[in-house]
C-alpha cells in the first residue's frame, strides 16, 4: 500500500487530488494537510511514499516545506501544485530537488502518471538501499584487534576524501575488503567501483583493458570499445595487485592520475574522467623500484594514504569472531544450523599457522562445518583443519 499526503490549503482542489487518487488505486492511502507546517508535522512522524504540496501556502510555503523535507527524508518524492502565476517557481523547485510539478486544475492523466512515476522512484530507491545494506555486509571487516581497529580509524577519516590510497598485504588478508568498505563510506557510493586484476591480465592486453582501444588499434579490435577507467567515471577503479603492471601500463596510469584524462590504444583524443584510485599490491613496492620494476613516480601519486592489512598470524585475537561469522555465513549459504566450536576447538585454530590468511581459514571452516559433528571439537581440527 502506498501513503500519500497531500499538502494544499485550498479545501477544493484537495478534496478533488484526494478523489482523483482514491478512485484511482485502492490500495492509496491518502492524507491531507491543510497548511505546509502541519504537513512538515506529519512528515516528521510518519512515513510516506509520495508528497503532493503546493506552492503557495499560509504558514510555511511549499518552498520551504519541500527543503524541510529533503533534510528529513530525502528519499520521498514530492510533486509541487502551482497556480498559473507559480510557474517559475515551480521550475525552480526541480532543482531543489522536487520530483516534478503539474499545474491547477490538475490534468488528470497528467496527475496521475506523475503519481506513478514517482512512486515507482521511491520503490527504486528503497531497494537500492536494502541491496546496499546488503553488499556492505558482505564486506564487513571483522575483527576488534588494534591493528584492525586502526584500519578502520583510518578508512573512516580517509574515505570521504578523494585521496588515493595503496593497499598491502600478503595474500587472503582481506584487501580487497578495505577497498569496498572505502568506496561504500565515500560520496563516491552511488557511482561504480570497477576492479582490475593486473596479475589476471596478460601485458599485451592491460592498457586496453584499463583505457580502451579504437577499432583498427590492433588485429582483434573490430569496434571502439571503452576501458576501466571510462567505466568508472563518477565512482572508484580498484588496482588490485599493481605491482604485477607492466612498466608501459604504468606510465598511462600515471598520467592518468597526473591529469584526469586518458586515451584508448590507437588514439589521441583526451578523455576526461572523475576517477578515485585506490591500488593493492602483496609485494615490496620500493624493492620492486630498486630492481627498475615498478615507478617510483607513480608509486608516490598512490600511496598518498599508506594501509598495512597484517596477516592472520598478527591478529590471532580476531579468530574467534572470524570462527563465528563465518560459521553463521557458510550455514546460510549451505542452508543449515549453525555449528558451535569448542573452547578447544577455537584454542586449536589460534594457535594454527595460518600463511594462507584469511582465506585459509574460511576454507578450514567451511570443510570443519561439513564434516565436523554437531559440535566441531578439538578432534574434529586435528581431523581436517591439517588436510
Amino acid at each position: 500500500m502506498s501513503k500519500i499526503l497531500v499538502i494544499e490549503d485550498e479545501a477544493a482542489i484537495r478534496r478533488v487530488l484526494i478523489k482523483i487518487l482514491s478512485e484511482e488505486n485502492d490500495t492509496y492511502q491518502v492524507e491531507e494537510s491543510e497548511d505546509g507546517l502541519s504537513g512538515v508535522e506529519k512528515i516528521k512522524n510518519e512515513d510516506f511514499d509520495l508528497v503532493l504540496c503546493d506552492i503557495k501556502m499560509p504558514k510555511m510555503d511549499g518552498v520551504e516545506v519541500l527543503e524541510a523535507i529533503k533534510k528529513l527524508k530525502p528519499e520521498i518524492p514530492i510533486v509541487m501544485i502551482s497556480g498559473h502565476g507559480d510557474l517559475d517557481t515551480a521550475v525552480n523547485t526541480m532543482r531543489l530537488g522536487a520530483f516534478d510539478y503539474i499545474s491547477k486544475p490538475p490534468d488528470l492523466n497528467r496527475l496521475l502518471n506523475t503519481v506513478r512515476n514517482a512512486l515507482d522512484r521511491k520503490e527504486l530507491v528503497v531497494e537500492n538501499k536494502i541491496l546496499k545494506k546488503k553488499v556492505s555486509k558482505k564486506y564487513e571487516m571483522i575483527g576488534e584487534s588494534s591493528a584492525i581497529t586502526q584500519i578502520k580509524d583510518i578508512i573512516d577519516k580517509v574515505a570521504p576524501t578523494d585521496a588515493r590510497v595503496l593497499i598491502t598485504g600478503p595474500n587472503g588478508t582481506g584487501k580487497e575488503l578495505v577497498a569496498h568498505w572505502l568506496h561504500q563510506k565515500s560520496d563516491r557510493a552511488n557511482g561504480n567501483m570497477i576492479e582490475v586484476n593486473c596479475a589476471a591480465i596478460p601485458s599485451e592486453l592491460i592498457e586496453s583493458e584499463l583505457f580502451g582501444h579504437v577499432k583498427g588499434a590492433f588485429t582483434s579490435a573490430a569496434k571502439d570499445r571503452a576501458g576501466k577507467f571510462e567505466a568508472a567515471n563518477g565512482g572508484t577503479i580498484f588496482l588490485d595487485e599493481i605491482g604485477d603492471m607492466s612498466l608501459s601500463a604504468q606510465a598511462k596510469v600515471l598520467r592518468a592520475l597526473q591529469e584526469s584524462r586518458i586515451q584508448r590504444v590507437g588514439s589521441d583524443k583526451d578523455i576526461k574522467v572523475d576517477v578515485r584510485v585506490i591500488a593493492a599490491t602483496n609485494k615490496d613496492l620500493k624493492k620492486e623500484i630498486e630492481d627498475g620494476k615498478f615507478r617510483e613516480d607513480l608509486y608516490h601519486r598512490l600511496a598518498v594514504i599508506l594501509i598495512k592489512v597484517p596477516s592472520l598470524n598478527e591478529r590471532r585475537d580476531d579468530i574467534p569472531l572470524l570462527i563465528n561469522h563465518f560459521s553463521e555465513k557458510i550455514s546460510e549459504e549451505q542452508g543449515t544450523a549453525k555449528k558451535t566450536f569448542s573452547d578447544k576447538a577455537i584454542k586449536l585454530l589460534q594457535e594454527y599457522d595460518w600463511t594462507g590468511n584469511i582465506r585459509e581459514l574460511r576454507n578450514v571452516i567451511e570443510r570443519l562445518i561439513i564434516l565436523g559433528g554437531s559440535e566441531v571439537s578439538e578432534q574434529d581440527v586435528k581431523a581436517f583443519a591439517s588436510k
